[in-house]
Parts: structure tokens; sequence; C-alpha cells
């Protein structure tokens, strides 16, 4: 299943076990997450990072390190030999259904029913499907129809 484990020398576990919580303190921050999301929409410099979040440079600089620490960005000199970019890896790129079932879940629950707001669509425009759990035969599944098995 896991294809590369992120570098995550040093890290303190908060719940070592629980896939979840490591997800969580990989790149479970606000910041974070934004920054993942911009750079899914092609951001790549630091510059992109910091006017399409708003985010303090600071606070950018240490969340670019962290995510490039732990597997989840890559730095590349830009063509230009004058910038760093950052791109995402496979790690970082897998990260997509956790950003859209994000989005989806805000669509739900955080504007009231007429509210705009954005879309992420597919190649022919269409808003993408929700994002719906299915068993290894295809069924939906819930939190009613599952459970966790513990030292796998």
């Amino acid at each position: 299943m896991a294809r590369t484990a992120p570098r995550a020398e040093g890290m303190s576990w908060t719940d070592p076990a629980c896939p979840v919580a490591r997800t969580l303190d990989l790149v479970g921050d606000r910041w974070s997450l934004l920054i993942i999301r911009d750079a899914m929409d092609g951001a790549r410099a630091f510059t992109d990072f910091q006017h399409r979040t708003g985010i303090a440079r600071n606070i950018l600089t240490d969340r670019l390190r962290r995510l490039v620490e732990r597997g989840i960005l890559d730095r590349q000199t830009a063509p230009t030999g004058r910038r760093q970019n950052y791109v995402l890896t496979e790690a970082g790129r897998d990260l997509f259904p956790v950003i859209v079932a994000a989005r989806q879940w805000g669509e739900r629950h955080a504007f009231a029913p007429a509210e705009a707001h954005s879309v992420l669509v597919d190649e022919s425009g269409l808003p993408l499907p929700e994002l719906r759990p299915t068993d290894a035969h295809g069924r939906p599944v819930d939190v009613d129809t599952t459970s966790v098995l513990h030292d796998r």
C-alpha cells in the first residue's frame, strides 16, 4: 500500500500507531495544507504561495522547509537559476484526495446554501462528484459500517 515513506527522522508522533495522527503530524496545520492546496493549483515560487495565502514570510519559510524535509514538496532551482521553486513529490500528490475531501466537506458545511464559493472542476469543466469511500466490493461505507484493526 505505501509507496514511499515520508522523511520523518526525528519526528515525535502524537499517536505512533494511527495513520490519521501521523498524517496530521506531517501536514496537519492550516498553513501547510493551504500551501499543498496552492501547489496543486500551480503555485511554485515563494511569492506565489505568499500572495495566494497571505501568510507571513517567516511562517511560510518555516512551512516550506518542513514540507521539503518531510518529503511532501521538493525544492528545485528555477530555470532562471535565480530562485527556488517548490513542486509536489509523489507523497504530496497523493494528498489530492485529502484536499478534495476537505473542499467537499467545506462546500457542504462551511457555506450558506446560496453563498458563492470556488468550485473544483474536471478537464471538461464539470464539478467533481462527491467523494465516497467504498468497501472491497465497491459498496458505499461510512462510520457505522467500518472499524479499525490495531496491530496490523
